[in-house]
């Protein structure tokens, strides 16, 4: 869902809400060892050492869904460090499409995002974080 600007805050238990961070929206391809970042403008994205991270995951294979981003010290995402090279980028990734010969698209969200969690803290990569939601305005739970 793209990002829009509402008059009155928006909660309904069929949807869950993410942080929107500052970045690039890319589609990750891992597979055997190596890493494709796609925008979605189609194009392929450089970012070697965040490439190089990513790809040293234990998986055979994987499509995250996510957001590059650079972080100030109090993990606030900057786009002026993303955009001019400046920062160390991470990947906030927020769904799990497929995972080693699964195609997970049909699986509940709620279910992707929770072996996201679990692959991203196995993984610990320092590169790859997991985009937290909240489930509903009015319980403020959150995945961790």
């Amino acid at each position: 869902m793209r990002l829009r600007q509402v008059k009155e805050p928006f909660d309904n238990p069929d949807y869950i809400f993410e942080l929107k961070h500052d970045g690039f929206r890319v589609v990750v391809y891992l597979q055997d060892g190596k890493c494709k970042l796609v925008s979605c403008n189609q194009r392929n994205l450089g970012f070697p050492d965040l490439k190089k991270a990513l790809a040293s995951l234990s998986v055979q294979s994987a499509i995250f869904d996510g957001e590059i981003g650079c972080l100030d010290a109090r993990g606030v995402s900057q786009f002026n460090q993303l955009l001019n090279r400046k920062g160390q980028p991470v990947l906030y990734a927020f769904d799990l499409l497929w995972h080693d010969g699964q195609d997970l698209r049909q699986l509940p969200l709620i279910e992707r995002k929770d072996r996201l969690a679990r692959l991203v803290q196995r993984a610990r990569c320092e590169r790859l974080l997991f985009a937290q939601h909240v489930e509903q305005e009015s319980s403020m739970s959150c995945v961790i």
